[in-house]
């Protein structure tokens, strides 16, 4: 595997405020790493995903049990899923198909790691994904304040893999400067995108 994807697992998923609506954080934690990468879901996709994960099996196959069905009827199989880009606040996802023929299918994150675990296959995320929004949550030795400071971090993170509205991608990218500029210790920028921000969410 290319140097560029960092294989992760899923670490959990919890409620949480969504842009335009409810929907749940998908923590991703990197594997032989402490970094975390949150992704806002919808409540449906995290049902997909929360089914699988618990092992129960619905009466009858739901949308991801049958794009499996046909992938397998068909002789064919999934190497791997990749989240491999976030543009204007939105993740990007491809799916690796196990034949030569077939090119990596397009996919949102939360369809590609449902089939991940349909067909028990790797998870990765590119390195500048992970650089650019993934953290390490604080070691406090509190395994529950730990987790906590997970899910409040991916709330208050808030990508998405839905293209965002217009005032949500400019929070977005407002939060992220203000993330690097508080990592970079560069206060007076930071106090500058706090000014921003509030003005933003005054104007809405």
């Amino acid at each position: 595997m290319d140097n560029d994807k960092v294989q992760v697992d899923i670490l959990g998923l919890s409620p949480t405020p969504a842009p335009g609506g409810s929907g749940y954080a998908l923590i991703l934690k990197e594997i032989g790493g402490d970094r975390r990468l949150p992704i806002i879901i919808g409540s449906f996709e995290a049902q997909h995903i929360a089914l699988e994960l618990e092992g129960i099996k619905p009466p009858r196959p739901l949308t991801h049990d049958l794009i499996r069905n046909v992938i397998e009827q068909l002789g064919f199989s999934i190497s791997y899923v990749y989240i491999n880009e976030l543009r204007d606040g939105t993740f990007f996802a491809k799916i690796k198909m196990d034949v030569g023929s077939v090119d990596e299918i397009d996919s949102r994150p939360s369809d590609a790691i449902a089939l991940a675990l349909k067909f028990s296959v790797p998870i990765y995320v590119s390195e500048e994904v992970m650089n650019e929004v993934a953290f390490i949550p604080d070691k406090d030795g509190d395994e529950e304040a730990s987790e906590g400071e997970i899910f409040k971090k991916a709330e208050s993170t808030g990508f998405s893999e839905e293209p965002a509205d217009p005032y949500s991608r400019k929070m977005n990218k407002l939060q992220l400067e203000l993330k690097t500029a508080i990592e970079s210790e560069d206060y007076e920028k930071a106090a500058s995108i706090r000014d921003e921000i509030k003005k933003l969410e005054l104007s809405r």
